[in-house]
C-alpha cells in the first residue's frame, strides 16, 4: 500500500495543481477587475492559465495530428491511423495514405518506450509519409494496462518487434530511435537465426545505447551508481485506484518527467517564466513554439517496472547487448548472425543522452556482416532529438537515410556472387 500511496499522493499534487490553475486563471480574469489599472490580475490570469494547462496536459495522450500528406500529384492525400496488430502493452499502427500509389519503401518506425509516448516522432512521422509506406510502434501507458495482462519485460518488448517484422515482411526497412535500438537489433538477430527470409532489408539504429561504456554519459554514470535495489526502492511504485491498471508495479511517468526537467532546470524555469510574460502581454497564442513544444514533453507514461528495470541491469549494468549475450525466451540472440541485413548508424555530435560511439559499437558486433552492408554518419552540432526532428534531420540526415535504404532495396540472392565468379575464365 506504501507504493500505491505515493503514486496517489503524486497525482493528488499534479491535480492541485492542475485545479490551483484554472482557478487563479479564473478568478484573475473577471471584467471587474479591468477597473483596477493593476498587472497583478494579467499576471495571476496568465500564471493560471499556464498551469492549468501545463498539469492537465501530463496525463493526456497527444495526438498524431497528422491529417494529411502531400503526393505527387500535388494534391493533399487523407491520412488514416489503422491498427494492423494490436497486443497488451503495444500496438502496430500503421499510417495509411489513402488515393495514393504504395511507395516501394515500406518502413517500420520503432519508437522509443522511455516515459513519452510514441507521438515524440511526430515530425519524424510527417518528414518520412511523404516519401514511404510507414508503420510505427505505439506502446501502452502501462497505468491503464490491467495485471492479469502480465508482465513486460525487454524480452517481451523484443518479442514484440519480432513479430511486427514477421507480419511486415522481408521487404522492410527498421529504424529504430534511441532506447530501442538495442532491442531492434537483438530483434533481428533472432530472426537471422531462427527464420532468415522474415529478416528487414535495412536497419537504421538512431543515437541508441548498444555499448553505454563506450562513451559515458550522465544517464549511465547514473547506472554504474545505483544499485537495483536503491533503484527499486526510489523509482518503482504501484498504479493508483484511478486506473485500470491498479496494483501495477511501474516507474511512474511523472518521476520520469521531473528527472527530465531536472537535467535542464534552468532552461525550463526560463521557458515557463517567458510564457506567462508573454501571455499576460497577449502576445501568446494556441499552437506557439512553447505549446507545441511542451504539450509533447509533458504528456508522460508509466512504464512497467519490469521493463524500466531490466533495462538499467541488461542493458546499462551487465552490457549484455554489447558483449553479445542477450537472450530472448532462452534464445541467443546471436547478432554474428545478422548477415543479410544492411545497418547504418546515426549519432549525434552534441548528444548528451546516447554520447557519439555508444550506437557505433554495434558495427564491431556485425561480425557476419560484409563491410560493404555497415554504413555510419556522426551529424556535427546535433544534440539527442536533433538527429531524428529539426533542421540536421530533415536537411541531413533523412536524405542519408533514404539513399542507404533505396541502395540496399533488393536482396541479392544466395549463391549470386559465387555464381558470377564461377562464369569467369
Amino acid at each position: 500500500m506504501k507504493q500505491m500511496a505515493t503514486y496517489d499522493l503524486m497525482e493528488t499534487m499534479r491535480n492541485t495543481h492542475e485545479w490551483m490553475g484554472a482557478s487563479a486563471r479564473a478568478m484573475a480574469s473577471y471584467p471587474v477587475w479591468g477597473m483596477v489599472p493593476h498587472p497583478m490580475f494579467k499576471l495571476m490570469s496568465a500564471w493560471g492559465r499556464v498551469t492549468e494547462r501545463s498539469f492537465a496536459r501530463m496525463v493526456i495522450k497527444p495526438d498524431w495530428g497528422i491529417r494529411t500528406v502531400v503526393a505527387e500529384d500535388g494534391r493533399d492525400h487523407l491520412v488514416e491511423t489503422q491498427v494492423e496488430i494490436a497486443q497488451p502493452f503495444g500496438d502496430l499502427v500503421r499510417f495509411k495514405v489513402h488515393g495514393r500509389p504504395e511507395k516501394p519503401r515500406r518502413i517500420l518506425l520503432v519508437a522509443p518506450m522511455s516515459g513519452h509516448y510514441a507521438t515524440l516522432l511526430r515530425s519524424t512521422v510527417a518528414s518520412l509519409l511523404p516519401d514511404a509506406e510507414l508503420w510505427v510502434t505505439d506502446w501502452h501507458n502501462a497505468r491503464d494496462i490491467p495485471v492479469s495482462e502480465g508482465k513486460f519485460d525487454i524480452e517481451d518488448y523484443t518479442q514484440y518487434l519480432v513479430d511486427f517484422m514477421k507480419h511486415l515482411g522481408p521487404d522492410t526497412h527498421v529504424v529504430a530511435i534511441c532506447q530501442p535500438v538495442p532491442l531492434a537489433l537483438a530483434a533481428t538477430a533472432l530472426l537471422a537465426s531462427e527464420e532468415p527470409a522474415a529478416q528487414p532489408l535495412t536497419l537504421t539504429l538512431i543515437g541508441g545505447p548498444v555499448d553505454p561504456d563506450a562513451s559515458p554519459t550522465e544517464v549511465t554514470d547514473f547506472g554504474r551508481r545505483v544499485t537495483m535495489g536503491q533503484l527499486e526502492h526510489l523509482a518503482i511504485q504501484r498504479v493508483g485506484f484511478k486506473y485500470a491498471g491498479v496494483g501495477r508495479l511501474v516507474y511512474p511517468g511523472l518521476l520520469q518527467l521531473a528527472s527530465f526537467i531536472s537535467m535542464n532546470l534552468e532552461r525550463h524555469t526560463q521557458a515557463f517564466a517567458d510564457k506567462i510574460t508573454a501571455s499576460a502581454r497577449g502576445e501568446d497564442s494556441e499552437r506557439d513554439q512553447h505549446n507545441r513544444f511542451y504539450d509533447e514533453y509533458l504528456a508522460v507514461m508509466d512504464m512497467t517496472a519490469e521493463f524500466y528495470l531490466s533495462t538499467v541491469e541488461r542493458i546499462f549494468k551487465n552490457r549484455e547487448i554489447a558483449t553479445n549475450a542477450f537472450m530472448v525466451n532462452g534464445k541467443h540472440a546471436d547478432i554474428a548472425a545478422i548477415t543479410d541485413v544492411a545497418v547504418k548508424i546515426v549519432e549525434g555530435a552534441n548528444d548528451d543522452i546516447s554520447a557519439p560511439g555508444q550506437c557505433l559499437a554495434a558495427l564491431d558486433l556485425l561480425t557476419g556482416l560484409d563491410a560493404s552492408k555497415k554504413a555510419s554518419h556522426l551529424e556535427p552540432g546535433a544534440g539527442h532529438y536533433g538527429i531524428f526532428a529539426g533542421k540536421s534531420w530533415r536537411n541531413n540526415i533523412r536524405p542519408l537515410v533514404f539513399d542507404f535504404m533505396d541502395t540496399h532495396g533488393k536482396r541479392e540472392p544466395k549463391g549470386a556472387k559465387i555464381t558470377l565468379a564461377a562464369s569467369n575464365p
